[in-house]
């Protein structure tokens, strides 16, 4: 990660200080490539970029503590976007699919839907090589920390590939992949500002952008991953140059890429690999589990909420609903780990399931409740004209004292 006005070993730009970045993990790879990816709403799934694996076959993944203490991961299988295309770094998406439940601490994260990223400001995180705006990427230091900075999505790369022509080498598919420059507060180092006239002099001392090793990293909006890191650019036409220095080296000037998981190709593809990963998720009503033993201590076990839509579907019709966990006598972050986001039911799928982490302890306990709420449809209504649905769940403690 590039810092810009104050070195990265600043306390600013120190991920551990902002706690909401402990889904953020460092990847490495057999072939020793190392990345960055983002842990999913299931606790299980690790959003990164593609580019990074090549031919690995093992891969391992670290969790961080803001106080530094690591837990690592194995991954159980790679998948790939379906279309990526190494060439134009298009669909550049990939999950890791891990062997078990990620550590209770981190963070899950739900993805950002709404399509209107540009001109927001973003933050982002990863593991990538430190530098400064001036001088480029610090080659020669080995920085293993993770670091945080933000920026603002300028534009799509389809938009720079309309303006640009062959001076964009390759052709990114519009509106699937968001842009945003190397700001220094200078009208010199502004490249959209040149290149667009989306005149922007950056956010300010915590102005960043990508460098390697931040490959798949998130960028979060309200705490929702908008993008995930990509690749980055030095352009220059004829009129403009607007890089300080004349490398790709994520200097002042530069440009950085990231795929848009609320492109719908992206969206639809994230969340129906994670659905066809879930262990053993109920397909009916039936089959709904309302009353949980909680497991051993230290272990966590899933429990799902069901969500079915009953009526008539048009194909390209998307329906969704928002949900989130409402505590009981079940407190969120002691007895389960809460859960809010939009559940999407995608053409041809009248139901899917939301996973739910429950946390097992050695206190000896009564049985607990707690529920998840529906809310705000799209594309359907609840039955009755309500304005909200919920299902509860119980927690049943079998732990006993051993005299």
């Amino acid at each position: 990660m590039v810092a810009t006005t104050k070195t990265f070993n600043n306390d600013l730009y120190d991920a551990n200080n902002y706690p909401f970045t402990t889904g953020v993990v460092e990847i490495s790879t057999d072939t020793g490539y190392r990345g960055t990816g983002a842990l999913l709403y299931d606790g299980r799934s690790i959003l990164t970029a593609a580019h990074i694996f090549g031919n690995s076959t093992e891969v391992s993944v670290t969790f961080e503590q803001s106080n530094g203490t690591r837990t690592q991961r194995d991954a159980s299988k790679i998948t790939k976007h379906p279309n990526y295309d190494f060439i134009n770094d298009n669909q550049d998406l990939a999950i890791v699919h891990l062997t078990e439940q990620a550590p209770a601490f981190a963070k899950r994260y739900d993805l950002y839907r709404q399509d209107d990223a540009i001109g927001k400001i973003f933050t982002f995180s990863g593991y990538g090589t430190p530098g400064t705006g001036i001088d480029g990427t610090s080659t020669n230091v080995f920085f293993d920390k993770k670091l945080i900075a933000q920026n603002r999505f300028d534009t799509d790369a389809g938009v720079l590939k309309n303006e640009l022509g062959e001076l964009l080498a390759w052709r990114p598919q519009p509106d699937s992949i968001l842009v945003a420059d190397f700001d220094n507060g200078q009208r010199s180092q502004d490249a959209l500002g040149q290149f667009l006239g989306i005149d922007d002099l950056g956010v300010g001392q915590f102005e960043g952008l990508m460098t390697p090793g931040d490959s798949g990293g998130p960028a979060f909006i309200n705490g929702q991953i908008a993008g995930i890191a990509s690749y980055t650019s030095s352009l220059e036409s004829y009129q403009s140059a607007p890089d300080v220095d004349v490398y790709d080296n994520s200097s002042f000037g530069e440009q950085g890429y990231w795929q848009k998981t609320a492109y719908s190709e992206h969206q639809s593809w994230i969340d129906q690999t994670i659905r066809q990963h879930y262990q053993k998720p109920p397909q009916t009503p039936e089959k709904i589990e309302t009353n949980i033993n909680e497991p051993a201590w230290g272990e966590t076990i899933i429990n799902y909420f069901l969500v079915e839509f009953h009526g008539v579907r048009n194909d390209e019709h998307w329906i969704s609903v928002d949900y989130q966990t409402i505590d009981g006598t079940a407190r969120a972050g002691e007895d389960y780990l809460p859960v809010q986001g939009r559940l999407v039911l995608y053409p041809d799928t009248d139901f899917a399931v939301i996973p739910i982490e429950i946390l097992g302890d050695s206190i000896i306990e009564n049985p607990e409740t707690f529920s998840l709420e529906i809310s705000n449809p799209v594309g359907g209504e609840f039955a009755g004209g309500s304005d909200t649905l919920s299902a509860s769940r119980t927690i049943y403690d079998y732990d006993t004292l051993i005299a």
